[in-house]
């Protein structure tokens, strides 16, 4: 400022002006640039603090870490867990086409999903935005490492890249139980197309229906914190169409068939609960107290479930069974999947107590009387136990019973909400199995030959043994 006003002043002399006077106008000058800077200062501070305001919510590394985390137990639950579980119940000439199976169908929906499940779950299907979304995001289009999606709490977001993954290993787990329900009697060709065609339409529409914005029982306010209705009831209505389709394995009933390892069953069983921390705490989206909530509940129902079903077992047969024991903890599992982060630890532990009894009942009882040949109890235990987690969510999320509650909540009205979602679940599954199986058997066939389940789908089909001694 001082240089420009001597500059003002010996401009002045030069052309003949008195200092004072030019003194005095270079002073005004300077006073209303002053002024005019400090406007402009008034003007720009509101228009900085509007674009931090505006500014996209970062990742946390935190909730990143978690999500991370959650996926790889997820994907310990499918391989080796399940796949290990669902082998050891099976006899030994078809434990290795159990494995192939599982890993198979992990591998295929992996593929599926990035490439076209993704959008159709998550997406805003427009008009059809009630039942599925559209393909904007197909190939995963958009979706960088620099872009995010939301959580439970505004504001809060994680990589978008994350969600993906770890949405991908729930698809892929929910495909893969369903084998159970026809396991040793399956082409491994069927299998896989019958796979692609029901994760595309039965999978990806109840998900979208359930957890995407403007899904219908989304925006009905039905609660599924983990998957309830997407994953377990839905899977083990596939499961039991497909035995009812497939028909009973060879000897059904008449020759012995029972499982051939079951230290692997429990080590499966037990690698199952482990990465279950991983599929309910992991839906909370962030690592914060309600994905602490979800984490213990998952410990307290199933440890209810296994001595629930431990001690009916007891009584009604004399003895306690590890397998019983390992099929209780499932189902204190599949139970509490929906109730996870939305009921209180006492909650969750009537759920498990409750579904350890009521699946004993399914797999032996109902499963008798109706005669079906559910080979792993697919039905017995993941939609049984589901239905009872997800009318059961309904009841536990009350406050005034420890759970955490939700807008406008009046009891009877949230379990009428949760059994409308179960219906609808049952029967969209039931229908597409239903209609998928049938096509499967009229172009390429379901079911081997009986000379080949006579052998056993290790060899018959994969050329190879498990054991060879």
């Amino acid at each position: 400022m001082k240089k420009i006003i001597t500059s003002f002043m010996l401009l002045a002399m030069l052309c003949g002006l008195s200092a004072p006077a030019l003194a005095e106008e270079a002073i005004a000058t300077a006073a209303v640039a002053v002024e005019t800077l400090a406007a402009s200062a008034v003007e720009v501070a509101p228009a900085a603090e509007a674009a931090v305001e505006a500014a996209a919510p970062v990742p946390d590394k935190g909730d990143t870490t978690w999500m991370l985390l959650s996926t790889l137990l997820v994907i310990l639950m499918i391989v080796p867990g399940l796949s290990l579980f669902y082998g050891g119940l099976v006899r030994a000439k078809n434990m290795l086409s159990v494995l192939s199976q599982v890993f198979a169908i992990f591998a295929l929906i992996s593929i599926l999903w990035v490439i076209y499940g993704y959008t159709l779950a998550f997406g805003d299907g427009g008009g059809f935005n009630w039942m599925i979304g559209d393909l904007s995001k197909l190939f995963l289009a958009g979706v960088t490492a620099d872009s995010t999606a939301a959580t439970f709490t505004d504001g809060v977001v994680i990589p978008e890249l994350s969600f993906v993954a770890f949405q991908l290993t729930f698809a892929a787990i929910t495909t893969a139980l369903i084998i159970g329900g026809f396991a040793e009697r399956i082409k491994f060709s069927a299998l896989l197309v019958f796979s692609a065609l029901w994760f595309t339409l039965s999978y990806l529409p109840i998900a979208h229906m359930v957890w995407a914005t403007g899904g219908y029982l989304f925006e009905m306010g039905a609660l599924d914190f983990a998957g309830g209705t997407v994953v377990h009831i839905n899977a083990g209505i596939a499961a039991l169409v497909g035995a009812i389709v497939i028909g009973k394995r060879i000897g059904y009933g008449k020759e012995p068939m029972a499982p051939h390892n079951l230290p692997m069953t429990m080590i499966g069983a037990s690698l199952l609960w482990v990465g279950w921390f991983g599929f309910n705490a992991g839906s909370n989206l962030e690592a914060t107290g309600g994905a602490a909530l979800a984490l213990l509940n998952t410990i307290v129902a199933t440890g209810a479930a296994a001595l629930a079903w431990m001690f009916a077992e007891w009584m009604l047969r004399g003895k306690p069974s590890m397998l019983g024991i390992a099929s209780g903890a499932i189902a204190g599992l599949v139970a509490v999947t929906p109730a996870a982060g939305l009921v209180g630890p006492m909650g969750a532990i009537i759920l498990g107590a409750i579904a350890g009894p009521v699946c004993l009942w399914a797999v032996s009882g109902l499963k008798r009387s109706l005669g079906y040949d559910d080979s792993l109890d697919v039905f017995g235990i993941h939609a049984v136990g589901g239905i009872i987690g997800a009318i059961g969510t309904g009841i536990f999320v009350s406050p005034a019973l420890g759970g955490v509650g939700v807008a406008d909540y009046a009891m009877m009205g949230q379990v009428m909400t949760q059994a409308t979602g179960v219906l609808i679940t049952v029967v969209w599954s039931a229908v597409v199995a239903f209609v998928c199986f049938k096509l499967v058997d009229l172009t390429i066939g379901l079911r081997v030959s009986e000379e080949a389940e006579r052998e056993g789908l290790d060899t018959s089909t994969h050329g190879e043994r498990a054991y060879n001694v």
